[in-house]
């Protein structure tokens, strides 16, 4: 028998062109947010977790935060609690507070670290009440919208503080947190977090490199109705202008404020990709094409290095300019 060798061509070029990055980003800490589309298909948490477990082999330090929603949104049908949102955000009444505690400390958070013990990565499950990780107190009823209807969110709360020492203790002792977003307050009664702000208060506060949305949806679109309109790269600007022509909407609300709020934190990059498209985070990463939309503060900012290749992209920005810049990862 005789055997060929296949061409490397490829994969050496890879690897090449992937070393800056990994030289850069060594060391660096990265906060992952997962959305909860993702826990009802086995193989894609596989694969995503998967490719966590490379970031970690090539020294980057991950935080994994996850939400819930598609699963407690089932679960709580089920008792027959209706579920209700105003601006994306869910009200939690004392019916429902039960069952977030049993979905997202339960089960979401018992799965993954299952699976990551079968990948061997030493990961240890939190949530915001561990250890006062995430402080917080009950969000007072406030008025939305033009008709000023006051909305009472329940059991939900907004984030005081993050302390930092809890998370990085565990990072300095190479283990991966996976964090709920569920806290409490000072007299422990349990509050509901949405889990894109307690990632980005976790970004900001940690001086995180990185804060990537893995979501459903594959980047943030120009045009709502038009899922081929992803924006390859904005800005704060760009995602002011998108809200105000009302392309941001529904759970797309939070998710734009929890970016801006972890940019302003000092957060360098924000990436929202999909976990459905294959090797998403690596190829986010690695490459300067990139998969979904990256947020920075200005592209204005960006280096001329960052401007040499021309590409057909999509860019939100506030005068509509097109996008002319190899994205910097």
């Amino acid at each position: 028998m005789i055997l060929h060798r296949s061409d490397q061509t490829a994969t050496v070029r890879a690897l090449r062109n992937a070393s800056p990055y990994i030289r850069l980003y060594r060391g660096k800490i990265f906060v992952i947010k997962a959305g909860g589309g993702v826990f009802d298909d086995a193989a894609l948490l596989r694969a995503l977790v998967e490719q966590i477990a490379m970031l970690r082999y090539l020294g980057i330090r991950v935080v994994l935060v996850h939400g819930g929603g598609q699963q407690l949104s089932a679960l709580t049908a089920a008792l027959g609690v209706p579920t209700r949102t105003v601006q994306g955000r869910r009200i939690t009444d004392a019916r429902s507070i039960d069952a977030t505690s049993m979905v997202l400390n339960g089960l979401i958070n018992t799965r993954i670290l299952a699976l990551c013990r079968e990948l061997d990565i030493a990961a240890v499950g939190l949530s915001g009440v561990d250890a006062g990780l995430v402080r917080a107190h009950k969000r007072p009823p406030i008025k939305l919208g033009a008709s000023s209807e006051l909305v009472d969110f329940g059991f939900v709360g907004d984030i005081d503080a993050i302390d930092v020492e809890v998370i990085r203790r565990h990072l300095d002792g190479g283990l991966m947190p996976v964090i709920s977003p569920l806290s409490a307050d000072a007299k422990g009664t349990l509050l509901n977090i949405n889990a894109d702000t307690v990632a980005a208060a976790l970004g900001a506060a940690l001086g995180a490199e990185k804060l990537i949305f893995c979501t459903g949806a594959a980047g943030i679109l120009e045009r709502v109705d038009d899922p081929s309109s992803i924006i390859s790269y904005t800005d704060l600007a760009g995602l002011q202008r998108l809200r105000d022509d009302s392309q941001i909407v529904d759970g797309m609300l939070p998710k734009a404020q929890a970016i801006e709020d972890a940019i302003r934190g000092g957060v360098h990059r924000v990436h929202v990709i999909s976990y459905r498209s294959a090797d998403s985070i690596l190829a986010e990463v690695f490459t300067n094409e990139g998969t979904g939309t990256l947020i920075v503060a200005d592209v204005h900012a960006l280096t001329p290095a960052e401007q040499s290749s021309p590409a057909e992209l999509h860019l939100a920005t506030e005068d509509h300019r097109p996008a002319e810049q190899c994205r910097d990862r």
